[in-house]
């Protein structure tokens, strides 16, 4: 997450800020294996615990070049929010932050596009990604972020697995059994969304693109699920 090293100011630690986060999974083989990996203990904001790649959407996110957009119905679950309402240009910033984030966290790069004229980088293609969950970190955090959970596959994607690579932002990465991470150490929240995509691929292996989505808010320092 960019720039998680800095000391919050009282507004950002009270107002949740956009960010994204992507649940890549590898189901090449019998058993499907999600990639985590571990936030370096010098971070403000989980230190030392397994999560999915991802982080703050940033104001260059909304000029990041594509090249296939988000599906429809995807766009329209990411606008159908209950609050802080958005743009379609601020939804798919959401999911261009959360491939962003892949790349600088983990090496991987999904499926692109033709070179953009003006751009560094090969222009993505947004079409393979579900949305899958949306989550506000509680307040008494040192930081608030209004994450939304993004799904794609290795296959779909063009990502083969064994590229993976550390960084300052996630350590140790690993690909890893979806039905048995019970004993890793990682927020509750992630292993709550962990079990949402795992009772959502039992339903359909391959999921589409219009299914609900579970929206996570902290009530009297419990989650509350509602959905979208």
């Amino acid at each position: 997450m960019t720039g998680s090293q800095k000391q919050p100011s009282t507004a950002y630690a009270g107002s949740p800020r956009d960010a994204a986060a992507l649940i890549l999974i590898d189901r090449s083989a019998d058993k499907k294996r999600v990639l985590l990996g571990r936030r370096a203990s010098g971070h403000a904001f989980m230190p030392d615990l397994y999560v999915f790649p991802g982080g703050r959407r940033d104001p260059r996110d909304h000029s990041l070049p594509f090249a296939g957009d988000l599906h429809p119905l995807v766009t329209e679950k990411l606008l159908a929010a209950r609050r802080r309402p958005m743009t379609a240009t601020g939804a798919r910033a959401l999911a261009l932050a959360a491939i962003r984030e892949l790349r600088e966290e983990t090496g991987l790069r999904i499926r692109s596009g033709l070179q953009h004229a003006d751009a560094a980088e090969a222009a993505t293609d947004l079409s393979a990604l579900r949305y899958v969950a949306r989550a506000i970190t509680p307040p008494g955090h040192p930081r608030r972020y209004d994450t939304r959970f993004f799904l794609t596959f290795t296959d779909e994607a063009d990502i083969n697995p064994s590229h993976i690579r550390d960084s300052q932002e996630l350590l140790d990465l690993q690909w890893l059994d979806m039905s048995d991470i019970s004993c890793l150490n990682m927020p509750d929240i992630t292993r709550i969304i962990l079990g949402d995509v795992i009772d959502l691929m039992k339903a359909d292996p391959s999921p589409g693109f219009g299914s609900a989505v579970p929206f996570y808010v902290s009530r009297r320092g419990r989650f509350v699920r509602h959905m979208l």
